[in-house]
């Protein structure tokens, strides 16, 4: 009962919050005059962080160096539950984040995301696909990052399973370096396809790890960039589990494993 009662709190609270923020970022969006949209972005950050303090049994942990403002990356993350965007906005950076086509069609939700300059894909679309690809370029290019999940779409395990190569092909394209980010306990916050929140204290953590030059570092194969780059993400995983990374990686265990 507590956990529903909790559930009714957040998903009310972030409603509201969502209808309050709406004139704000319509206010940000009018007068964001940037090619990349920073200001209006950022905003949108700053409301996923607000969300995060609606949980009174959440405590979200921000770890490592945040990279050089307005450089631009290509900024990978492993993927667990819902609540890994608004988790991963503590972060004080902005970064156009790809999101799937359902998010966009929301009413509210779906309106903020396309004032923010946020990046829509229809993976059933190989024209939205290809777009993806142009409309991340040009953020690249006007000095803003950009953020993929690489995973496609949230684990259902905690492990972390195999990535696409697009984000890897985009950042040594047009020549920018790769930052990883791993994320971890948003998967017991908010497991995947469920809206019950937990009432029992819940720790998540995100690092920021070192960016990673295909270039400067001879990376400039696909596979071996990416599958360098998710190794770092699954080893940082499995040091805040106190496991083998071999539990933590997908491509290498079973989930009896885990």
């Amino acid at each position: 009962m507590r956990d529903y009662l909790l559930s009714a709190w957040v998903w009310t609270s972030t409603a509201l919050l969502l209808c309050a923020w709406l004139p704000v970022m319509a206010v940000v969006r009018l007068t964001d005059r940037d090619p990349a949209l920073h200001r209006s972005g950022y905003s949108l950050r700053i409301l996923g962080r607000m969300m995060t303090y609606l949980n009174p049994f959440w405590n979200v942990e921000t770890q490592g160096e945040l990279p050089t403002p307005r450089h631009p990356y290509v900024v990978v993350s492993n993927h667990l539950s819902q609540a890994d965007p608004p988790v991963v906005s503590r972060l004080p950076w902005e970064m156009k984040w790809v999101a799937k086509k359902a998010l966009f069609d929301l009413p509210v939700a779906g309106w903020l995301l396309r004032m923010s300059g946020d990046i829509c894909v229809d993976r059933r679309d190989s024209e939205s696909r290809s777009a993806v690809i142009d409309k991340a370029r040009h953020y690249l290019r006007h000095r803003c990052s950009v953020m993929l999940c690489p995973e496609g779409t949230r684990s259902r395990d905690g492990r972390v399973h195999s990535f696409a190569s697009g984000a890897f092909r985009l950042a040594i394209n047009e020549g920018v370096p790769v930052v990883p980010i791993a994320v971890d306990g948003t998967q017991d916050a908010l497991p995947k396809h469920s809206l019950v929140f937990r009432t029992s204290p819940q720790t998540m953590r995100v690092k920021v790890l070192p960016p990673v030059d295909p270039v400067a570092e001879g990376l400039t194969d696909v596979d071996a960039f990416r599958a360098h780059v998710r190794r770092q993400i699954v080893e940082q995983i499995a040091t805040w589990r106190g496991v083998d990374p071999v539990q933590v990686d997908a491509e290498t265990s079973t989930p009896e494993t885990t």
